[in-house]
């Protein structure tokens, strides 16, 4: 007699499965190439963040390491494949992890502790998008879109100086409010995307200095930008799920 499958292991092999969809179409469909540091950014982390930290560490490691290889493959991006798989993945599970270790880890702090620290975070992230937007991110940049990336940019846009300024200070402000009008789980989830965005920088850092031979530190930029908004885009959204699906906070 067959033995039937559980539905909670069912609706998790499905979540599983539209998860990594969901992280390959996000690191695939839009691209930006940096000719300042010959790198490629794209929006994957803000979906591998919003995974990890609505579904935990299994999925959110399962869905970043596998959907973000894929999309290496499907890139073309052939050399990154196996880092990707096993970057992304603990990445994902970082972020998972720390994100469901919350309530134990603020036990000891108050409300008003946790804004305040958040806040000085949120300053923190915001003077970081724009230095780095001010230093590697400022001119030119040729932007792709499209599952499959085209041989010549979609467009090309200039951008100027003054925006990263005015994009860093907007983010440092936004987090704050949000900070002084969320529980403090708000600025543990900005720390989660942190730590497991870092881990990812250092990794490719790693691989690609010591196996790929490339000058590794002309990467660094473009993947600090790429946590960076991961966590900006990623952490309101969540914000956003839980309060619409409260299950998912179990």
């Amino acid at each position: 007699m067959t033995q039937k499958i559980p539905a909670s292991v069912t609706i998790r092999l499905a979540l599983a499965a539209v998860s990594t969809s969901l992280v390959c179409v996000a690191t695939m469909v839009f691209s930006i190439y940096v000719p300042q540091t010959r790198g490629f950014f794209n929006l994957g982390e803000t979906m591998v963040f919003t995974i990890a930290l609505l579904l935990g560490p299994l999925i959110g490691s399962f869905a970043g390491g596998v959907g973000s290889m894929f999309a290496d493959i499907f890139l073309g991006y052939y050399l990154y494949a196996p880092a990707t798989l096993v970057i992304k993945a603990v990445e994902g599970g970082i972020v998972g992890f720390l994100g469901q270790k919350k309530q134990t880890l603020l036990k000891g702090y108050t409300k008003q502790e946790w804004r305040i620290f958040t806040t000085e975070i949120g300053i923190l992230v915001g003077i970081l998008l724009g230095l780095l937007g001010f230093l590697y991110y400022s001119g030119f940049v040729e932007l792709y879109s499209g599952f499959l990336s085209p041989g010549t940019p979609t467009s090309t846009l200039f951008i100027p100086i003054e925006f990263w300024f005015v994009l860093g200070a907007f983010v440092a402000l936004l987090i704050a409010a949000i900070a002084f009008v969320s529980e403090p789980e708000f600025g543990w989830m900005v720390i989660s995307a942190i730590f497991g965005g870092l881990f990812m920088v250092t990794g490719y850092f790693l691989y690609e200095q010591l196996f790929l031979g490339v000058f590794a530190l002309a990467e660094v930029p473009v993947n600090i930008g790429q946590m960076t908004v991961g966590l900006i885009v990623a952490t309101p959204i969540v914000k956003v799920v839980r309060r619409a699906l409260p299950q998912l906070k179990s």
